[in-house]
């Protein structure tokens, strides 16, 4: 959704986001689309269930507003460091002459919005009768983090599914695994895409559904989420973030995870 591919309607283009150039009918639209999205998906998911919906920093109001307003709770933000946008250029055609000016900074985060239906009356009540209302913890000992370090999605799994947001394994199962509390439910994706997610639903052994308008893509994900599945994603994350300081957040936030 936020990529647009090299080939799409017979637009041919480079699979780069273009959020700066879009305007005000296109903004638009994209806040009625996510205000159809929340409104559909509160009605079909259980008290305590949460959506995980990847953004970006200049777009990420037009998702948020609409999931509450639609009755969600928003519970925060997943923060996927990893360099995977741009920015930090010069002003564009002017760049000597402005050598010392960076337009916009060099994006090196990804927000997931995580939001909640609210749950039946107290959280312990709601998971007793809905296995829903908090996330899995990573262990005994530590619980799931709102910060994870990521590194770009590895050409390997590029190969195996080549969409153009394809998230990596590494971070797709560490998110999928926290989603349901006691490992009990269903993992929705409506929007599957080269599917990452179904892939490390099946890896952790939940259940899951996947939807994907696009025939094209929604082929190669059915041929893509076996290999996904059983590829080795759960190592520990290697950003291009390189510090003592980053090594050891990269080992905190890449714990191996608990059945």
């Amino acid at each position: 959704m936020w990529r647009i591919p090299p080939a799409l309607g017979g637009c041919v283009r480079s699979p780069l986001p273009r959020f700066t150039v879009l305007t005000r009918d296109e903004l638009s639209k994209l806040r009625i689309l996510f205000c159809d999205f929340a409104r559909r998906a509160f009605r079909i998911m259980v008290p305590g269930a949460h959506v995980f919906i990847a953004t970006n920093p200049l777009l990420s109001h037009l998702v948020y507003v609409p999931l509450m307003e639609a009755g969600f709770e928003k519970r925060g933000e997943i923060i996927r460091l990893v360099q995977t946008l741009r920015g930090g250029d010069r002003p564009k055609n002017a760049h000597r002459e402005f050598a010392e000016v960076t337009v916009m900074p060099r994006s090196s985060w990804e927000p997931w919005g995580l939001f909640r239906k609210p749950c039946e009356g107290r959280v312990q009540d709601n998971l007793r009768k809905w296995k829903t209302g908090g996330l899995r913890r990573i262990s005994g000992e530590q619980p799931f983090s709102d910060v994870i370090l990521s590194a770009p999605t590895r050409r390997e799994e590029r190969a195996i599914s080549p969409h153009p947001s394809l998230k990596p394994q590494a971070f797709m199962r560490q998110i999928v695994r926290a989603s349901l509390p006691l490992g009990k439910g269903v993992v929705l994706d409506p929007f599957m895409g080269g599917g990452s997610t179904i892939a490390a639903a099946v890896s952790i052994g939940y259940e899951s559904i996947g939807v994907e308008l696009d025939p094209q893509f929604f082929g190669a994900a059915l041929e893509a989420i076996p290999t996904l599945a059983a590829f080795p994603g759960n190592r520990k994350a290697s950003g291009r973030q390189g510090s003592k300081t980053d090594l050891d957040l990269q080992g905190n936030l890449a714990l191996p995870l608990e059945p």
